[in-house]
Formats: C-alpha cells, sequence, structure tokens
C-alpha cells in the first residue's frame, strides 16, 4: 500500500510536540515536525497556561505541514488531564485555563467534602483518585473564587477538546480525558448528574460524548484559510496522553503492569472494567477510561518533575546541562537517604531542593551536599515506590504481573530503569520514548480503516521500536 501521514500533536506539561506519523501498512515511522514549551503564565498569585501561544504553535505546525507538502489523513490531539477552558456564546474564549498546579485548589477536597458530597459517594460514583487538581476540585474552587468567570461561560471544554473546538468549531468531549475529571461516572460512560449539581454545573456546558477513534469533524475554513490546508479530518484519539501512551504498550499479553514515565509516573493495569472497592479507596486508585472500552486502573506517582524542578535551580556549572549527564550523576552519590515522591510539599514548592532537604532533616537523614546526591535520592525513591505501587496492585488485581512496561521521555533513563528493575525483581521494558504520540497515531490509522483491534495496533509497534530490557 502507498504510505499514509497522520498528525499526532502532543502536548505534555512541560513541552509540546508535533510529530509526522508515517504508515506503510506494516509499520509507523515518527518525524518530529516542531517542538516548543507548554508555557505557563504567573499573575496575580495563580498559574495559568498560554493557551493562545499552544493554539498558534498548532497553526504554524500546520503551516509546516504545507510547505513541506505533506498530505494528512487525519489530526489528532492529546494533553495531560484535569484541566479545562471556558468559552463564551460567541465561542470566544474566556481568560486563560488555570494550570492544575496553581495553589488555589490547596484544601479544596476538604472544603467539597465537608459542603457538597462525602468522599465514600463521591469515590463510589467516580471511582477517581483524589487529588486537589481534579477537574471537579477546579471548578469548585472557581465557582467560589470568580463565579463572574464561571456563570459567563457557555462551554466548559477540557484541553485538548478546547483546541479541537477552535481547529473545527465542534464542541465535544472525549471520553479518556473527561475520566479524569472526577466528574464522569464509569458505570454509564457519562457525566454524573449528581457530581455536576454539586457543583451548580449542568450537563450541557460540556460537549457531546465521543470516543477514541471518531472524526470530530474537519478543519474549519478559517484554519483552511491560515495555514493553507484543506478541510483535513480530525480525529478524537486517546485525548487524555496516558490512554494514547497505553495504546503503545508493545505488550503480547495480559501479565504486566505499566509505567508512563514523564513528569507524572503513571502507573497501572488495564482492567476490562471499574475496580471500586474499599481497597482501591484506601490506596487512593484511579479508574480512568482507556480503548476499546477498558479501564486504566492506575496512580499518579509524583515523577521526574522533582528533578526538573531541581535542575532549574542549579546555576551553570554546578550540574550538567546535558539531561543524559545530568542522569548520570546518580553514579557519582553513594548517599542512601530516600523521600516519599507524593508528599504534599512537593506538588508546587517554591524550592524544590529545599523541599527535600526539610523532608530529609524531618525524617532524620543525612542531606544532600552536591547536585548527585538529589539525583540519587529522587531516582532511588522514585524505584521504591514502583515497587510498593506493583506490590499493592498485586494484592488488589488479579493481574499476575510479570514484567513491567515503562513508556514515555523516562524509558530513555537507563539509571532510573535499572534501578527499577532492582527495586521490582522483575524485567522492565522500556519503550516506546514517543509512546504518546505514537498511540494518537495508531487510533488515527484505525480510524482510518487501516488496522482492527487493540492487539493489532500493539503488533505494529512491535515492529516499529526498539526496546530495551532490564534485569
Amino acid at each position: 500500500m502507498l504510505p499514509t501521514y497522520y498528525l499526532s500533536i502532543d502536548l505534555g506539561a512541560t513541552s509540546g510536540r508535533t510529530i509526522i506519523a508515517k504508515y506503510n501498512g506494516e509499520r509507523v515511522e515518527m518525524s518530529e515536525l516542531t517542538r516548543f514549551e507548554t508555557t505557563q503564565i504567573h499573575r496575580d498569585g495563580h498559574v495559568f497556561w498560554d493557551f493562545p501561544h499552544l493554539y498558534d504553535e498548532i497553526l504554524l505546525a500546520l503551516q509546516q505541514v504545507k510547505t513541506e507538502g505533506i498530505v494528512l489523513t487525519s489530526i489528532g490531539i492529546d494533553t495531560w488531564g484535569c484541566d479545562v477552558a471556558f468559552f463564551d456564546k460567541n465561542g470566544e474564549l474566556i481568560g486563560l485555563p488555570y494550570c492544575y498546579r496553581d495553589p488555589h485548589t490547596d484544601g479544596a477536597m476538604e472544603r467539597y467534602f465537608a459542603e457538597c458530597m462525602s468522599q465514600e459517594e463521591l469515590y463510589e460514583r467516580t471511582g477517581i483518585q483524589f487529588m486537589p487538581f481534579n477537574t471537579l476540585f477546579q471548578l469548585d474552587t472557581i465557582r467560589r473564587e470568580n463565579k463572574n468567570a464561571f456563570d459567563g461561560a457557555d462551554k466548559v471544554l477540557f484541553i485538548p477538546d478546547a483546541l479541537v473546538y477552535m481547529l473545527t468549531g465542534e464542541a465535544v468531549m472525549e471520553q479518556t480525558i473527561a475520566s479524569t475529571s472526577q466528574m464522569l461516572n464509569p458505570q454509564t460512560g457519562d457525566l454524573d448528574t449528581k457530581v455536576l449539581a454539586s457543583i451548580g454545573m449542568k450537563r450541557e456546558h460540556f460537549g457531546r460524548l465521543v470516543m477514541p477513534g471518531e472524526q470530530v469533524g474537519v478543519l474549519s475554513r478559517k484554519v483552511q484559510e491560515m495555514t493553507g490546508l484543506g478541510p483535513v479530518p480530525v480525529v478524537a484519539v486517546g485525548s487524555h496522553d496516558t490512554a494514547s501512551a497505553v495504546a503503545s504498550i508493545p505488550a503480547e499479553d495480559g501479565n504486566y503492569a505499566y509505567l508512563s514515565c514523564g513528569t507524572w509516573s503513571l502507573l497501572g493495569i488495564e482492567s476490562p472494567t471499574p475496580i471500586i472497592n474499599k481497597e482501591s479507596l484506601k490506596y487512593n486508585f484511579t479508574n480512568e477510561g482507556g480503548l476499546d472500552g477498558t479501564i486504566r486502573f492506575l496512580k499518579n506517582i509524583t515523577g521526574l518533575w522533582l528533578l526538573e524542578q531541581c535542575r532549574k535551580e542549579w546555576t551553570e556549572g554546578q550540574a550538567p546541562s546535558n539531561v543524559n549527564e545530568l542522569n548520570a550523576l546518580c553514579l557519582k552519590s553513594s548517599l542512601e537517604s530516600l523521600i516519599n515522591p507524593d508528599d504534599p510539599r512537593f506538588a508546587h514548592p517554591d524550592s524544590m531542593t529545599a523541599a527535600i532537604r526539610d523532608y530529609l532533616t524531618e525524617t532524620n537523614q543525612p542531606l544532600p551536599q552536591q547536585p548527585a546526591d538529589y539525583v540519587r535520592i529522587i531516582f532511588r525513591s522514585l524505584a521504591k515506590r514502583y515497587a510498593e505501587v506493583v506490590e499493592i496492585l498485586r494484592a488488589i488485581t488479579p493481574v499476575d504481573i510479570q514484567r513491567l512496561h515503562v513508556i514515555g521521555g523516562g524509558s530513555k533513563n537507563g539509571y532510573l530503569m535499572q534501578l527499577a528493575a532492582d527495586a521490582l525483581q522483575i524485567p522492565v521494558v522500556a519503550g516506546p520514548q514517543e509512546g504518546t504520540a505514537l498511540g494518537n497515531a495508531l487510533v488515527q490509522i484505525r480510524a482510518a480503516g487501516l488496522v482492527g483491534s487493540l492487539t493489532e495496533m500493539r503488533a505494529i509497534v512491535r515492529k516499529s521500536i526498539e526496546i530495551k530490557e532490564y534485569k
């Protein structure tokens, strides 16, 4: 068959990239088109996303597609979860979307449980882990603190859906991204009306529900004029980046756990049905939507955000600017101190190095003296946490976990992968590095009718990438 081309727009919490996926009927070749920062704006004590910048970067990428003469079969967008954008009746963006790291939701869960709905009932209705930046708590906070913006919203759209809306004019709510909100009921597959009512919202505030693989629309006339492209279809992929990443796992059976390793570490299993019980509530596991009706039963672990923030504090000459050289520093330290990566103090500290030192001081452990010590502490602490979560998964799910598949940028960090294999005592299979963009493309390829099941998609992955195993 002649090759077909797809544009994966993959926006992470620190950087975005647009990638051209070329499919020849057997394997997918990925080539980066553009890369850019997903900029945060700090204003009046709050943290917002520079949403117009993200949209402009997408338009620039589409213009580049035209310049290079690439004929696209379709376009798909995935991003981080939870955050939303507000639009008025004229389709205009209202303000800037809050970043999930904005501290305005500190204490939001406790306020909600005290005044709106109990923690137990909310978990029973949604099966979603409790994190203060979940969409439900963000919206409740905005309702309390900025009611005018809340009342003026005609549409409330998750970040990938908002970008799709700006490209096509179609207001939709893709299922996997909606599942991160703590407002979607996994039993009904749609937003829970009682949960919405608890914060004064209605179902019509949100777009129509679509599933991964559905064509949402085509580029609007305005976007066609701005980019020089024609009416290219826009497909709802696994719009939550983890959903797309999990679609790219090169597994041949179900005896594994997965780790999407980047700014966040998301560790879990795939389940055919939601797992909502006393144990999953006790350990704060989440039930998010996946492809083909599967459930991503997982736990969020603070990931390489820890190192990213430390790195910002080190001056030139203090630590290598090259990421690989920085990671290798872990071999130059013998410090045995450990942190709990999920301690709340690491969520958005003014200084990550100070937060780590404070934790170690409180737990009577030796303090780091050089960047190498911090790198070792972070990598060993993450590996230990991975092992703890895998043991919990073994205890509360029926999956016989025989290996850990690691996807995402962190999979190329051989030092962390080996430490994880040592802690877990099972093989760690690393790759693909660009799993999210690859999963995004695979859903588009399936939407084009060129591949069928998730099993077939994963067979393509195994032909398309190199993987490395750590033992």
